[in-house]
């Protein structure tokens, strides 16, 4: 009996477990989810970033870089530079420095600046490619791969013409001749400009029609030197990124600048200002009730409530002193204050002041003789 006791709970326990293992799997099941993170590093700032993966990963030798510095790129016959910023902020001399190397067999591949009204903003490219400098506005065009949905691209890009001389080794163009990308051969090299480059961003080349458009537009320099992305030739200046990216943060701690000033500041209200309110300060009703008996003559009262307080005073340090009166009371004041029996008796007379001068020298013995006891 003893045994079935022991053993009793571990079979009840191991029966619970049982069925609540057997509850679990008949209403679970299980199942992978996949979650897309939020990009993080290089891939954060870099647009390029998953070409240059893309190509590492097809053996070519990629470098990546802000700022597009010919010099420090060391470029030779057989690269590849993809400037993906606006043409308009290289410099003449980086334009001078760019065309030597597509003429001594590199491959540069360029972008068209945005569109504006009334604007001539290609007119730099037109002095070195064979294009029109007048941009157009922008217009789809149709983008089809076997096996693939068909695409529209360039939607948000400008479109040039060609100039009358122009041999395009390749060109993409509409039904009325406006081009939204051409390559060129220059010297030894080749220069490809398209409308926009957008389609070799991280979100674009997800797509198999932005692959298959991104290996056509490389093909020149293919397993033959190096690729050099510059992805932030334009790079925009702080204001304006802050307004961009920061607004977030900023608008917040510009409200709560302005809630400060405000509570900091001065309030509206009407031009006079309002009448003092009335106060009960009891230093003040007797400095105005004093200042009150002066301007009349009352010169005896005065002098009589301030010699009733020096004889308080009297009372609580010296209460044999206090009691005494004439002579005695004197004396034995003069030997505690440290003064003259008779400037003691001058001060305590009861007589009341003749005049304000009087007035003023018998206080001030008072006030002496108060502050000695």
């Amino acid at each position: 009996m003893s045994r079935m006791r022991t053993v009793l709970p571990g079979v009840l326990v191991a029966i619970a477990l049982a069925l609540g293992a057997a509850w679990f799997f008949s209403t679970h099941e299980r199942k992978q989810e996949t979650v897309k993170l939020p990009p993080r590093g290089e891939a954060t700032y870099n647009p390029l970033y998953a070409l240059k993966l893309a190509l590492r990963a097809q053996g070519q030798v990629v470098a990546s870089r802000q700022r597009l510095d010919v010099a420090e790129m060391a470029l030779r016959p057989g690269d590849t530079v993809v400037l993906l910023g606006d043409p308009r902020t290289v410099t003449p001399t980086q334009w001078d420095d760019l065309f030597a190397f597509v003429d001594a067999g590199g491959h540069l591949v360029l972008r068209l600046p945005g569109w504006q009204k009334g604007v001539n903003p290609a007119g730099t490219l037109a002095e070195w490619l064979p294009i029109q400098p007048l941009l157009l506005p922008a217009r789809c065009l149709s983008l089809r791969i076997p096996g693939q949905p068909d695409h529209v691209e360039f939607c948000r890009a400008p479109r040039f013409r060609l100039a009358d001389d122009a041999r395009p080794l390749a060109a993409w163009r509409n039904d009325q001749g406006l081009h939204a990308y051409a390559r060129f051969a220059q010297g030894r090299g080749t220069v490809d400009l398209a409308g926009s480059l957008e389609m070799l961003d991280n979100r674009s080349l997800r797509d198999v029609p932005h692959q298959v458009f991104a290996r056509q537009l490389l093909a020149p320099g293919w397993g033959a030197g190096r690729y050099h992305l510059v992805y932030a030739a334009d790079m925009p200046p702080l204001w304006r990124w802050l307004l961009d990216r920061a607004w977030m943060a900023l608008l917040p701690l510009a409200l709560a600048l302005l809630a400060w000033l405000w509570m900091r500041s001065q309030r509206f209200g009407p031009l006079l200002a309002s009448p003092p309110a009335a106060r009960r300060s009891l230093l003040e009703h007797v400095q105005a009730s004093g200042e009150h008996l002066l301007r009349y003559g009352r010169f005896g009262t005065l002098h009589a409530a301030m010699r009733d307080a020096v004889l308080d005073r009297l009372r609580r340090r010296d209460p044999l002193a206090a009691a005494l009166e004439g002579d005695a009371r004197a004396t034995l004041v003069a030997q505690r204050s440290g003064l003259g029996v008779r400037e003691v008796r001058a001060a305590l007379d009861t007589r009341p002041p003749r005049d304000k001068r009087e007035f003023r020298e018998r206080i001030a013995r008072l006030i002496d003789l108060r502050t000695r006891l």
